[in-house]
């Protein structure tokens, strides 16, 4: 059953609509849906769908020419098209009198192999574009090629494309569509676990607790997810030993290009670009206090769940859980699991918000949320909030807390103290929690009036 991806569904579909060339771009991580998206858009349309393979030239344009002949004739063909030049010539032919969609899946693969596809694609458009109804998809899982070699300035395929889709992991709202059989609270810690790739979150069973779900991917050696990280890694980039490295040392607090530095035993300007890379795949994140451009405080954190998890756990426990200790290992990582919660329900909250601004609900127009952390020049201590937004003269601060016990009026009063470091002439606060709050910190939040609270049944 298809789930989700309805914005980029109508996009695709009103492309088609309009019954002239056109020329779609689609890209992201692996295992993030693009094929799945794909074939949901063109499940009743007339579609050559060919995907490139790491090959050679000959083996992709026999696998590109069997795709067209059995469309056109629905039979595999005998003979083989001379060339991609040839073969794209052909299908702008048949496209010149009907509707046709022609898919090259994994296109990385296939440009890599036949260096001048690139240039042909380019010089074919430019011939047939004005009398073609021809509907091309680029799709490529390889971030940096497509956004290189496609989509780039000096690529010679830009300026052809009429729309690009970066596919990427589905945020909490979407994700809780796949995990219906979870409670509330355990839809929430499968998110923190797996993260919103389709694929991971297909290695899930809803009709089990998380702790056996747990057991069953990351602490299972035959498991998908088991090695899905280093598999990731081995395809995505070409040292993976320096990536785990980093990834590793992050996940286990490092957090400052120095201490990351420190610990992976190689020079700052090393890190920096691996952990460009890493950025750009959506695993490793960079922030700096809300509203600071200084680099002096940035730090790095993992963005993405499945990688935060598996490498927050996995590695200290894999000589247990090569033993077959599994309940061992789960006894090692339960009592961790709700300060592990803590950053996650953050990002929850934050779409949350995001959802009231989308929907007009917002009391603050911010155009980006971020979590701040500073000096108080006050006490000199070093203050932190969760989530802020601004919008000329007004501003939001959140507090959120993951934890079984009401959240206390001090949380409010702690969080209204620390706005003082700002000045705006409106002020508007949030404070989340997983269980409730309690009968101060309600009347205080009534008494204050621009105070939401909100419990984590609202969120969902």
């Amino acid at each position: 059953m298809f789930i989700g991806r309805e914005k980029e569904l109508k996009t695709l579909e009103n492309l088609y609509a309009m019954d002239n060339f056109q020329f779609a771009v689609i890209y992201g991580r692996r295992r993030v849906g693009k094929t799945a998206l794909i074939n949901e858009f063109t499940k009743d349309k007339d579609t050559i769908f060919f995907t490139g393979v790491e090959t050679n030239a000959k083996q992709n344009l026999e696998n590109f020419s069997n795709a067209i002949m059995e469309y056109a004739t629905g039979i595999m063909a005998n003979s083989l098209f001379a060339s991609f030049q040839s073969a794209l010539e052909y299908v702008f032919e048949l496209a010149k009198s009907k509707r046709i969609v022609l898919v090259i899946d994994e296109y990385p693969y296939v440009a890599r192999s036949s260096k001048s596809l690139a240039s042909t694609l380019q010089l074919l458009i430019d011939k047939n574009k004005d009398k073609s109804k021809l509907f091309l998809i680029l799709c490529g899982s390889s971030m940096s090629y497509m956004e290189d070699q496609v989509l780039a300035y000096k690529a010679p395929l830009y300026g052809r494309r009429t729309a690009q889709l970066k596919i990427t992991p589905f945020n909490f709202f979407e994700t809780c569509r796949y995990l219906k059989g979870f409670s509330g609270i355990d839809k929430a810690i499968a998110y923190g676990v797996i993260g919103g790739t389709p694929q991971y979150l297909l290695q899930l069973d809803d009709s089990l607790s998380i702790e056996a779900n747990i057991k069953n991917t990351y602490l299972n050696p035959a498991s998908f997810i088991f090695e899905e990280p280093n598999n990731l890694l081995k395809q995505e980039v070409r040292e993976p030993a320096i990536y785990n490295a980093i990834i590793t040392a992050i996940a286990n607090g490092a957090s400052k290009m120095s201490e990351i530095s420190n610990k992976v035993g190689e020079a700052t300007s090393i890190c920096s670009s691996y952990i460009k890379n890493l950025i750009a795949l959506g695993i490793v994140k960079k922030e700096a206090p809300y509203g600071e451009k200084s680099n002096r405080k940035t730090i790095y954190s993992i963005e993405d769940n499945m990688f935060r998890f598996w490498y927050r756990f996995v590695p200290e426990n894999s000589s247990i859980i090569s033993h077959g200790a599994v309940e061992l290992a789960y006894s090692r990582i339960e009592p961790e699991l709700s300060s592990y919660m803590g950053s996650v329900f953050e990002e929850i909250c934050k779409q949350y918000l995001w959802k009231l601004l989308v929907e007009g609900k917002s009391p603050v127009i911010f155009s980006e949320l971020g979590r701040w952390w500073g000096t108080n020049p006050k006490t000199k201590a070093q203050e932190e909030i969760d989530i802020m937004g601004l919008y000329k003269n007004k501003a939001l601060f959140a507090e959120c807390k993951w934890t079984n016990e009401n959240v206390d009026v001090g949380v409010l009063e702690k969080l209204i103290e620390r706005s003082s470091l700002f000045h705006y002439e409106e002020k508007y606060y949030y404070l989340f929690s997983k269980t409730g709050f309690t009968k101060g910190c309600v009347d205080k939040a009534k008494q204050i009036g621009n105070v939401a609270l909100v419990k984590y049944n609202d969120i969902l």
